[in-house]
């Protein structure tokens, strides 16, 4: 009897300190966790089913690496925040597996996103054939983002970021066979430079601005 309510105490324990832990790092939902968040959720729930499991051991050797888990992933959440370079090496970047209808075998090797794969997607979301999508999106966190058609099936234009967080994305660069000079002559005509811009997109031959 006692051993149950040994178990039960630190289920109700665990249950609202983890329920802390995940409000200091801000999470929201699961399909918006990235791969560094769902690595530190499989360690923190592991942590307490070892903890849950030997009752002999003290709830400190618990607690304390899981506090240690929630400092490095704010710790982690302001450096991706703070350097562009570094969320894309732990979070990666979102790849463009359907452009202007069309399959992007590259990026889908690349990414070993099969056909099956994009077509179970697409039922996911009311879409009979890859016919009807102008743009599919493989998010950092496993997400399609899918851009249909209009009602003509005519492609549209995506407004492709070029300039996120005062970073140059070199690749969409290259997507929209533009240079790097050019965008640089392109931000001098409305004002501005690399340096104070946050965020820019370049949609239907005209770039977009984003002042910081």
């Amino acid at each position: 009897m006692m051993d149950l309510v040994h178990v039960l105490g630190r289920t109700i324990f665990f249950y609202f300190f983890i329920l802390l832990s995940y409000r200091i790092m801000g999470k929201r939902e699961i399909a918006q966790l990235s791969i560094s968040d769902l690595t530190i959720s499989i360690l923190m729930a592991e942590l307490v089913a070892i903890s849950i499991e030997n009752r002999e051991d003290q709830m400190i050797l618990t607690i304390f690496p899981i506090l240690l888990l929630v400092v490095l992933e704010v710790v982690l959440a302001f450096l991706q925040l703070k350097f562009n370079s570094f969320r894309n090496f732990m979070d990666g970047k979102p790849s463009l597996i359907v452009d202007k209808g069309k399959l992007n075998i590259k990026e889908m090797v690349k990414q070993r996103y099969s056909v099956d794969d994009l077509l179970l997607a697409l039922r996911g979301n009311q879409i009979k054939s890859i016919d009807e999508v102008d743009y599919a999106i493989l998010e950092t966190n496993g997400k399609l983002s899918i851009f249909k058609k209009g009602l003509l099936k005519q492609n549209s234009t995506y407004p492709l970021p070029i300039i996120i967080d005062g970073k140059i994305e070199h690749q969409a660069l290259v997507g929209i066979r533009k240079s790097e000079d050019w965008l640089k002559g392109s931000l001098r005509e409305n004002g501005m430079t690399i340096e104070n811009t946050l965020y820019a997109f370049y949609k239907q031959n005209k770039i977009y601005v984003v002042k910081k």
